[in-house]
């Protein structure tokens, strides 16, 4: 059977067409057989006599191919299934009046009427595959726009989908931000109360006395011997001497640093300035969309001045919020380094080693410490090992794994002292980086980084910026634009540490 049905398929593509549903092939053969079998009754009616079996077999063939050739094109059409299940009810109907015709036929069939009950109930089957492809088109949809229909509740379902998909993947993203940064936070507070205590843990003490000239000073000793700090005038009494020294124990804490080039530039005694915790913010914080379609902040000046920028974009608007959330925090008590020609950086990492890195005027990291230390002493000690024994030290230039070239410093003991902050393409590379370590290593300044700290640098323009690192690495913020000389960039990071902290952002 499927052999013949393969057959009739295939002569319909071959000489009429692809069909385009299931039930075209079959109307169109339904279609056919009604013909032939209506032709053939026509035929046989010509030449039979009444009551004969000629004439039985005439009427059958031609009621017969009248349902048919009926049902045919209905099933052919591209109609609703229930306009098909009801055509072939219709025919399966007639046909039960035909099976009525051949028992009836002659006895019960009246020449001049027939059979009432089997032409009603022939009738009624011809009826019904009438309404099936006439009135049911009619009262439904075609099977075009019913599927249509399908096919645009299928896309809303998977545009509901995808949106609801999407809208779970940012709040995971946002959720992930969130831990992060509370992950951050905590590390942050652990790390406060770490130098907390070690600010407390004073490694000096204040000695009051008496000098020659029967004035009262004081002055300030690390357990070394060495003098850190002195009066810088003699009291009458000795209770005027321990207030000033009680004042410089409040302040000296949370003072910043003012990096001035002369001694001429010193303000006088009675130049008063504003502490940056007190100073009222004369800039707003403007949080924008870039035409990348990240998120950044700017601080900008009430006339107009662009003070800051963030060193990088991002994802959300709330991300760039927090990250102007933690500049406040830090800008104020930053301090800030000179990169002329080099400084060197202390600072802590993710891992809480302590470590040291020098970086160049253009920002290029161009060594690194061999190793974390336990503590910042330790760290600085490793700095100022380098200075001292830096013509002692065995030097290599070796290939790395990825097939870069790097260069290391060694004691004598074979401990890592030193090496490149990046690799290098070329061997003479590594050794021109490792012979401009050894020319700025005497030159370089130092600085300890806390939370965050400022970097002042040259840039390929020649003009002087600043941006603010966190000591995990991270650019926190950078100068809005370049300045020709280093006392507008020192002005610049003043103006920031006032207006930043507490800056109303739009």
């Amino acid at each position: 059977m499927s052999s013949n049905t393969n057959q009739l398929t295939a002569w319909y593509r071959e000489h009429i067409g692809r069909p385009t549903n299931g039930g075209e092939v079959t109307g169109y053969w339904i279609f056919v057989v009604g013909v032939v079998a209506g032709t053939l009754g026509i035929f046989l009616s010509l030449g039979a006599a009444p009551a004969s079996a000629g004439r039985q077999m005439a009427i059958l063939l031609g009621a017969g191919g009248l349902v048919l050739i009926l049902a045919g094109p209905i099933i052919r059409l591209p109609l609703r299934r229930a306009a098909t299940l009801l055509t072939y009810l219709g025919v399966a109907i007639s046909a039960l009046a035909l099976v009525w015709f051949l028992v009836a036929f002659p006895d019960n069939w009246s020449r001049a009427t027939g059979n009432r009950s089997i032409i009603g109930l022939y009738g009624f089957g011809v009826l019904i595959i009438a309404i099936a492809g006439i009135v049911v088109p009619i009262l439904t949809q075609s099977a075009d726009a019913e599927a249509d229909e399908r096919a645009a509740e299928a896309a809303e379902r998977a545009e509901r989908e995808r949106e609801r998909a999407a809208t779970e993947e940012r709040h995971a993203s946002e959720l992930e931000t969130v831990r992060a940064a509370l992950a951050n936070a905590k590390a942050d507070e652990a790390d406060l109360a770490a130098e907390l205590r070690g600010l407390h843990e004073s490694q000096g003490r204040f000695e009051l006395y008496e000098d020659k000239g029967g004035e009262y000073r004081w002055r300030l000793r690390h357990r070394n011997g060495n003098a850190i700090a002195s009066s810088g005038e003699g009291y009458t009494r000795r209770h005027n001497a321990h207030k000033g020294m009680q004042s410089v124990r409040r302040n000296a804490l949370g003072a910043t640093v003012v990096d001035l080039d002369a001694e001429a530039d010193i303000p006088a005694e009675d130049d008063e300035f504003e502490p940056v915790e007190e100073h009222e913010s004369n800039a707003t914080v403007e949080v924008y969309e870039d035409q990348g379609g990240e998120y950044r902040w700017r601080l900008v000046h009430d006339n107009g001045n662009l003070l800051a920028d963030s060193g990088e974009g991002y994802s959300t608007k709330s991300n760039a919020r927090r990250a102007l959330r933690s500049v406040q925090l830090t800008v104020g008590p930053a301090d800030y380094l000179w990169f002329d020609p080099a400084g060197f950086e202390t600072y802590r990492d993710k891992g809480g080693e302590y470590r040291w890195r020098l970086v160049a005027r253009n920002g290029q990291i161009i060594a690194t410490s061999g190793e974390g230390f336990a503590t910042h002493g330790n760290a600085r000690r490793a700095v100022r090992g380098l200075r001292d024994g830096l013509d002692d030290f065995e030097s290599e230039v070796y290939e790395d794994a990825r097939d870069e070239y790097r260069w290391r410093l060694r004691a004598s003991n074979g401990e890592l002292v030193a090496g490149s902050g990046e690799g290098y393409t070329r061997q003479d590379d590594a050794e021109d980086a490792l012979e401009r370590v050894n020319e700025l290593v005497p030159e370089a300044d130092t600085l300890e980084i806390g939370l965050a700290a400022f970097e002042i640098f040259e840039d390929e323009a020649g003009e002087h910026r600043w941006r603010l690192r966190h000591r995990n690495g991270n650019i926190l913020a950078d100068s809005g634009e370049g300045y020709t000389d280093r006392s507008s960039v020192r002005d610049a990071i003043e103006s920031v540490k006032r207006n930043a902290p507490n800056a109303a952002a739009e």
